[in-house]
């Protein structure tokens, strides 16, 4: 019966491989049961950096619900780290969808045993594991794990997305019927921003006045007006920002919406939809929202107009990239819908009338032009060296690079080199800079050295990178305010448990582990001399190893080695019985 499934699942999946994706609700059920149907975050909301890749359904503040498979189909993927999903399992469904639970407490038994087996086998705390159709074939409803609170999340939930198999595209599962949850709330439009726009004559570079906000009011729900009852004094060219958010029934979480669109003069002009996107288009928010209103908002600030590069796919409809043009004296009328992914909608009304005088772009010979199509090399004297490569930049940009005093940091953190701006905190990039800075580190320190900046909230914050010939050179999107440091600290190690202690009821060894500044690159976890797997919970400070064999009621020594992403290495050494 088994070869039979497996066949049937493997020729069902080659199949759909060949065809375009159209996905029926009803071929899937719930993911997980014991839960009360709300969710925390939905699909394409806006985080730094990347669009949310799937739905995160809320477990009552509690780990170990069932996941179950939502339809037939084979576990065709296994992965288990630290960072990212945690523990997650990947379903590849006999439709030609993948279904993925991230964030996982354990797998079912059979599958956690042949897991644990491999991590002995391979040594390796992480594993990422693939299979073909005959080695874990699954029906709808079969039980595969239970929902935790591993890898880089917040407090227990699951994470679900649902995936096009033969292109990794994901689904919105919410707008496409999958997960359903109660929701009759329409998204809010809390503000309006109205930016003024000129090209420089000669090129390609779009220089932008300073936003001018205007507060709404909302009349009845889903119905707004600003707050000022005369037209919207705007240029003869420009766009506008709206600052827009949802809610949901019984949760207090805040949402992004699934839909924006713009008419002027009851011409539709512009449409956002976050109905789906590859992973390779994540990054591409930071150009969705109008990024230095973004940054500085708990809601999300979307553009209601497109960017150079900002890819074609978000847009179901698009005039002129979304460009207002108005004469002097001209009355437009603008109707702006804010559109969530359960079908409630929002309005907004409101008039604009041409101003005299417009904003005019300004050329500066002292700057340094970046262009999309093009890699650009930028520097600030001998001392830092950045090469931007071609398709990190959304839009024709001006560059002034400058050279910043040194930060003062914490304790450990040895402060070698000034600091250097090479873009402004508020340009986003796509992909990664590689960039150099050139600092005096003393032999001692030359291992442990990389890059380093300041958080928003003054905190020194980890880069990465390398010594050599003189300078640190690391890969990173981040382009304001850099410099070098050495991290002298190890990590910090505390056990959850007396040394000598009796555990011969206890399920786990558990410890509290924590660093300064660059992280815990690795643990080593070695028991009467043997390694043994354990996990770590970044979130939590803690790594956890669980018995796997029966208590013997022996004294048992363990040794328990951290290193940081510097280098530095801390180890601590104790007993238990068990």
């Amino acid at each position: 019966m088994r070869r039979i499934l497996t066949t049937l699942l493997f020729a069902s999946l080659l199949a759909a491989g060949t065809q375009a994706q159209t996905l029926d609700p009803t071929d899937y059920i719930y993911p997980i049961r014991n839960v009360d149907g709300s969710c925390s975050a939905n699909f394409g909301e806006m985080r730094p950096g990347h669009f949310h890749a799937g739905v995160d359904i809320r477990t009552g503040g509690a780990e170990g619900k069932p996941l179950v498979a939502v339809a037939d189909g084979y576990v065709s993927r296994l992965y288990l780290s630290s960072g990212g999903y945690g523990r997650a399992i990947y379903i590849a469904l006999a439709n030609g969808t993948t279904a993925v639970y991230g964030h996982m407490q354990c797998f079912r038994d059979d599958i956690e045993e042949y897991v644990r087996n491999e991590r002995y086998a391979r040594r390796a705390n992480r594993l990422d594991l693939y299979f073909t159709p005959d080695v874990w074939p699954v029906r709808q409803g079969d039980i595969i794990g239970y929902s935790g609170n591993s890898g880089s999340s917040m407090g227990p939930h699951l994470h679900f997305e649902v995936r096009d198999t033969p292109t990794q595209r994901l689904y919105n599962p919410v707008h496409e019927g999958i997960i359903r949850p109660t929701d009759t709330l329409p998204p809010r439009i809390f503000r309006l921003h109205y930016v003024e726009v000129d090209t420089l004559p000669g090129t390609d570079l779009c220089l932008r006045s300073t936003p001018c906000t205007h507060q709404t009011k909302v009349e009845r729900p889903g119905h707004y007006r600003l707050q000022r009852t005369e037209p919207v004094e705007v240029g003869r060219k420009g766009y506008f920002v709206a600052e827009v958010s949802d809610r949901r029934n019984g949760v207090n979480n805040t949402f992004g919406i699934w839909r924006l669109t713009a008419w002027v003069d009851d011409e539709r002009v512009f449409e956002y939809r976050m109905d789906g996107f590859t992973f390779d288009l994540s990054r591409c928010c930071d150009a969705i929202s109008c990024y230095p209103l973004q940054i500085a908002s708990r809601n999300e600030c979307i553009r209601l107009a497109q960017l150079a590069t900002a890819p074609d796919c978000f847009y179901s409809a698009m005039t002129e990239r979304g460009i207002l043009r108005t004469e002097p004296g001209q009355i437009r009328h603008i109707r702006i819908e804010a559109e969530d992914d359960s079908g409630n909608i929002s309005h907004l009304h409101f008039d604009v009338r041409g101003r005299t005088g417009q904003f005019r772009a300004e050329a500066d010979s002292t700057a340094k032009i970046v262009r999309p199509d093009t890699p650009t090399t930028i520097s600030s004297g001998p001392g830092m060296r950045a090469r931007i490569p071609a398709g990190a930049v959304y839009e024709t940009i001006y560059c002034r690079p400058e050279q910043l005093p040194a930060p003062q940091a914490d304790s450990g953190i040895v402060v070698l080199s000034p600091a250097y701006r090479i873009l402004p905190a508020t340009i986003p990039l796509r992909r990664a800079a590689t960039i150099s800075i050139r600092a005096d580190v003393p032999h001692h320190l030359q291992l442990r050295a990389s890059l380093a900046k300041k958080s928003a909230k003054g905190r020194v914050t980890y880069i990465g990178g390398h010594y050599a010939d003189g300078a640190v050179t690391a890969r990173t999107t981040s382009t304001d305010g850099l410099f070098v440091v050495a991290d002298t600290l190890p990590p910090r190690i505390t056990p959850l448990f007396k040394s000598g202690a009796d555990l011969s009821k206890t399920p786990e060894l558990r410890f509290r582990v924590s660093d300064n500044f660059s992280g815990i690159a690795s643990a080593s976890l070695v028991i009467d001399g043997a390694w043994v797997p354990c996990d770590r919970y970044p979130m939590q400070s803690r790594l956890i190893h669980r018995f796997d064999t029966p208590a013997c009621g022996r004294k048992h020594t363990v040794h328990l080695t951290l290193r940081d992403g510097a280098g530095n290495t801390t180890h601590w050494e104790g007993s238990f019985y068990r």
